[in-house]
């Protein structure tokens, strides 16, 4: 049985290019050049210079790279590839982790970065829901010193290494495992930069070895490839509803958003209400300190009509200084209701401008219900329209409902 040294950190260097689209042909080619690498990371220096497990190991390498291996590689990178749904991503690594070593438990955590903590975002082995509000600090547990040096950790002795002892003591050991004993933690590490770990607990003792690990890294480069292009295709589908100046859904989600809305109405027969605003003489603002100066301002009211809403409801941009609060499940009563008390609310701010000025807003407010005043998005928001212009035409800075 070939184990690591206790602690032993493994150079993450097996395609760290990313993964190329391989086809049965080329399988065989493949094979050369995993087994070159494979070989190069069983014979390679650790810390120090250190050997790792010799030619024992090197020889296991030359005999357990079949194409059956191959093919697990290739459908590693093709399942990998073929999603820009983060959750899927998220679980088809878990799954290919389960079948190829097995342990007790297998997770995978994500960076947040903003608190600079990981969480659970996906467990096999039953702990998932015991595992979903645990935090992780980076710096903190064998997860947390992963992400934070980007390295590779394995653990084949737990009660001699200091980040486990505290796992161990009870608070921080994942799920329901009665204790930790062993662990393989790897870095998502990508072009840019980490993105979360994987870790697996109480692994066999046997598959601690070169070959397993080297595999894991396999999966680990594809993954993180897979977890930046997921990424990066939600951050271009939220610029596509996201309006530039304020920050709001554009009219175009509104749109979508709405209809969907509709369609539930009718499905479940809950109303659906949607408030119109426009805001008064704002072309004033722009004529007086310039369009710098009322873009901002329209950035601000945006930010302060999103703190004003309730967590349920969706503000819209809709173009202009007009904007758009859409609230589910709420009926007519209850819609005038919370569109006047924002509207007050809106009224008595004052806006702080980067260039020193106080700025306070009005607006028109119109709101429509559905069912009773449309039942498709046209005719809801145009309902709305009519009751803010019928507010405009006798003295503005009101709220009209049904």
């Amino acid at each position: 049985m070939d184990l690591c040294p206790m602690g032993r950190r493994v150079d993450n260097l097996l395609f760290s290019q990313g993964p190329e689209r391989r086809t049965r042909r080329n399988l065989h080619r493949m094979g050369h050049l995993v087994s070159c690498k494979l070989k190069r990371n069983a014979g390679a220096g650790i810390a120090k210079g250190k050997p790792a497990t010799g030619p024992r190991m090197t020889h296991e390498i030359e005999k357990r790279i079949p194409l059956d291996d191959l093919l697990v590689f290739h459908q590693v990178a093709r399942s990998l590839t073929s999603s820009f749904d983060l959750d899927t991503i998220l679980r088809t690594i878990i799954e290919h982790m389960e079948r190829f070593i097995e342990a007790e438990l297998w997770t995978l955590l994500m960076l947040d970065e903003s608190r600079q903590e990981l969480y659970y975002a996906i467990a096999a082995g039953g702990e998932e829901a015991s595992l979903r509000d645990l935090r992780v600090k980076v710096g903190e547990g064998v997860a947390g010193w992963v992400v934070e040096h980007g390295e590779t950790l394995i653990v084949p002795e737990a009660e001699d290494d200091p980040r486990m002892k505290r796992m161990n003591s009870g608070k921080r050991k994942p799920g329901q495992l009665s204790s930790v004993r062993s662990v393989i933690a790897l870095p998502l590490r990508g072009r840019k930069g980490t993105h979360g770990a994987i870790e697996i607990f109480n692994p066999r003792n046997d598959q601690m070895n070169d070959y397993t690990i080297a595999f894991l890294h396999i999966l680990a480069d594809h993954a993180a490839i897979a977890i930046e292009n997921a990424n990066d295709v939600a951050r271009i589908q939220q610029l596509t509803i996201t309006d530039d100046v304020t920050g709001l859904y554009n009219v175009r989600h509104l749109y979508d958003r709405l209809g969907r809305e509709l369609e539930r109405s009718n499905r479940l027969g809950l109303p659906v209400s949607l408030a119109f605003l426009d805001l008064d003489h704002f072309k004033l603002v722009n004529d007086a300190h310039g369009h710098l100066v009322g873009s901002e301002l329209l950035a601000l009211t945006g930010q302060r009509l999103q703190e004003l809403s309730r967590k349920q409801d969706w503000c819209f941009r809709y173009g202009g200084d007009e904007f758009v609060i859409l609230m589910p499940e709420t009926g007519a009563e209850a819609a005038l209701a919370q569109a006047t008390a924002l509207h007050r609310a809106l009224l008595e701010t004052r806006f702080r401008t980067k260039r020193g000025l106080d700025l306070t807003v009005s607006a028109c407010v119109g709101v429509a219900t559905g069912p009773a005043d449309g039942a498709t998005v046209h005719t809801i928001i145009g309902a709305a329209d009519a009751r803010m212009y019928a507010v405009k035409a006798n003295g503005r800075g009101a709220v009209r409902g049904a």
